[in-house]
């Protein structure tokens, strides 16, 4: 190989490293972190904001997360922009404990400290996300952070991952609702196909349902009519007409009204 062929070779190499150092590398990183505390910090999305200490608040999403468990005079409390802070618990390479904040700097702690330092927000999403897949324990909590990082569109890899039988009930819930959060047109699409999916687990089945009453009604009001009509399997049937009595849709009430007056 010429000298050129291998410059442009090593090139090659270290931008496909830089690529995918946050989302490939971090489950790594994270595993082979000695036992203690392990630190992340990322950008977060616009309108994402939080005291550092007690709550994370949406305001895209009109959504707020209690860390504390103490409401009292959250409202007056200040909110910054980011960054956003995960702190993992880590033990014999595996995640024992997740805690997420945004703003506010980090406090002392008594364990033994790896500080990731800043990462890219979308290597930071992916890599939670790949984690998430693993982390039967704690996966569950490694999908909220990654759905505030900016500049990166998740809904694929939640839709992959939500398909994927072979992850945690419990993560793959998770990441329908944030996937029914995304509310595209592309989404809703996937939330039907895990609604409808025969083979599949019907929790998660009746959890995309759920999911699918949380889009607005232009999308979730005729997936959920046709889950309602000819989904096979009673149980999600019946969870759909329960959400579409939530809807106040007039069509839902035509549908209701159709199965009544059949003989």
């Amino acid at each position: 190989m010429t000298t050129r062929k291998w410059i442009t070779a090593g090139l090659a190499a270290a931008m496909l490293t830089g690529a995918e150092l946050g989302a490939q590398n971090l489950p790594s990183r994270i595993a082979a972190a000695p036992n203690g505390e392990v630190r992340i910090m990322f950008a977060a999305r616009e309108g994402v904001c939080g005291d550092g200490a007690t709550f994370i608040r949406d305001h895209n999403r009109d959504h707020n997360v209690n860390i504390s468990g103490d409401w009292r005079g959250w409202r007056s409390r200040p909110c910054e922009e980011g960054p956003v802070r995960i702190r993992l618990r880590v033990q014999d390479g595996e995640i024992r404990s997740v805690r997420t904040f945004v703003g506010g700097a980090w406090s002392p702690s008594n364990e033994r400290v790896t500080d990731l330092g800043q990462i890219g927000a979308a290597d930071a999403a992916r890599g939670l996300l790949s984690l998430a897949r693993k982390s039967y324990g704690k996966g569950n909590d490694l999908i909220f952070p990654a759905t505030l990082a900016d500049s990166v569109t998740l809904w694929p890899e939640l839709l992959d991952l939500a398909k994927d039988r072979q992850v945690a009930s419990s993560s793959r819930k998770n990441a329908v609702f944030w996937l029914s959060q995304a509310a595209g047109d592309k989404a809703a699409e996937g939330l039907e196909r895990i609604a409808t999916d025969e083979g599949d687990d019907r929790d998660v089945r009746e959890h995309a349902v759920f999911a699918i009453s949380q889009l607005p009604k232009d999308q979730g009001v005729p997936i959920l009519l046709r889950v309602a009509r000819s989904n096979p399997n009673p149980e999600v049937r019946r969870k759909a007409m329960f959400w579409l009595g939530q809807s106040d849709d007039p069509r839902a009430l035509a549908l209701f009204e159709d199965i009544l007056t059949k003989p």
